[in-house]
């Protein structure tokens, strides 16, 4: 599995830009859209972004979050 970071990362973002999409978003929206959505489908290894969301979404679940280190 991707850091956890990258993954959290990736699915707020491909959610921001579905929720830019679906109110009339511009080309350049789409386009980091569809890279966005490249990405997190070669992490999770899925095919479409619906799966890819799913199973990012049940990965985060079951990863602790980490604590910031104390000095």
């Amino acid at each position: 599995m991707a850091d956890p970071s990258v993954v959290r990362e990736l699915v707020e973002r491909c959610e921001t830009l579905r929720r830019r999409m679906a109110s009339g978003g511009s080309a350049e929206t789409a386009r980091q859209l569809e890279d966005a959505t490249y990405t997190l489908c070669v992490i999770t290894g899925t095919r479409h972004l619906d799966a890819a969301l799913d199973l990012a979404r049940r990965q985060l679940r079951r990863t602790p979050v980490r604590q910031p280190m104390r000095r």
